[in-house]
């Protein structure tokens, strides 16, 4: 007899017997807290019974959160998100360090916090604007080819080169004399939960990230987000209605409507020549007369215009 048991990631999905196919769109998930990044991904690709899907940008397990996730051609243009802004809020507990700057780790008394809201509010204020910040070992950034983690827990401490981020945002949202909320904005590569120890250590106490939920990650925000629940109990149809257009994406980017002809010739994969002022390496999002979104087109030395991304005919 075949074995119908489910794998434990899909145990608590409906089983429909669906075909994978071609589907294109983003979907906003918000992610549940103990769930990878990659299961969260899986699942939903699972329900919509996708033949391709991406993530553009990975939260922790134990972070919950908006997940966007990208569905067939949408893959294609991901890319753009992974350089947007991302928006959190952060619980900090204070008076105790982590061996993992989360809750994950050896939890160690440090002091207890002696300050006042005031105190907490000039210390953020000192956290905004450009800074560099060195990876944590208990991370997925690899070095030869491993992750840190890896090294981590045989262990072995590992030189990490600084990288510059910057924290575009920060707000004391509640303070209960232990635990401090902040909402705060970042550029992509920011680890909070470094920005959360560095935060203790300058508030004298010592912190670790005790809980974190993502709020925004470019244009979306988690007020559109679903949840794997909310999914499942839809048909698929309505599943489908979920998805947003792939040009989402690129929303930040400037667009160009192109006639007839001008489209012709960028679907086949030829360059036009473009009169336009910006400069050589601006990025347009194209479109047929129909408002159909063609992909992505870059502005060469030689000012023409050049595919760079297209969507499948």
């Amino acid at each position: 007899m075949p074995n119908t048991t489910k794998s434990p990631e899909f145990a608590n999905i409906r089983t429909e017997r669906v075909p994978r196919r071609e589907i294109t769109g983003v979907l906003l998930l918000d992610k549940p807290f103990g769930l990878s990044s990659n299961t969260a991904l899986q699942r939903a690709r699972h329900l919509l019974a996708a033949r391709k899907a991406g993530h553009t940008g990975t939260l922790d397990p134990h972070a919950t959160g908006l997940l966007t996730l990208c569905l067939g051609e949408a893959t294609k243009f991901s890319g753009w998100l992974l350089d947007a802004p991302k928006a959190y809020q952060a619980r900090i507990r204070l008076g105790h360090s982590s061996s993992t700057g989360d809750g994950e780790g050896n939890i160690t008394p440090v002091q207890p916090f002696t300050g006042t809201r005031d105190t907490i509010k000039t210390v953020l204020q000192g956290f905004l604007g450009v800074q560099t910040q060195h990876p944590p070992m208990h991370s997925a950034l690899k070095v030869d080819g491993r992750p840190l983690y890896d090294y981590a827990r045989a262990g072995i401490e590992v030189t990490r080169a600084a990288r510059e981020i910057e924290v575009l945002e920060q707000k004391l949202e509640s303070w209960d004399g232990e635990t401090l909320t902040i909402s705060i904005k970042v550029s992509k590569g920011t680890y909070i939960r470094v920005l959360a120890a560095d935060i203790g250590t300058a508030l004298g106490c010592g912190g670790y990230l005790s809980g974190l939920r993502r709020t925004e990650t470019g244009p979306f925000t988690l007020e559109d987000a679903m949840t794997l629940d909310q999914l499942e109990a839809l048909s698929m149809d309505d599943r489908e209605k979920c998805l947003l257009p792939a040009d989402t994406l690129l929303s930040g980017v400037p667009r160009l409507d192109l006639d007839d002809t001008q489209s012709l010739a960028i679907r086949h994969g030829c360059s036009l020549p473009w009169n336009g002022t910006d400069r050589p390496g601006q990025r347009y999002r194209v479109y047929a007369p129909s408002a159909r979104f063609l992909g992505v087109c870059e502005l060469t030395t030689d000012h023409r215009l050049h595919p760079a991304r297209l969507m499948t005919e």
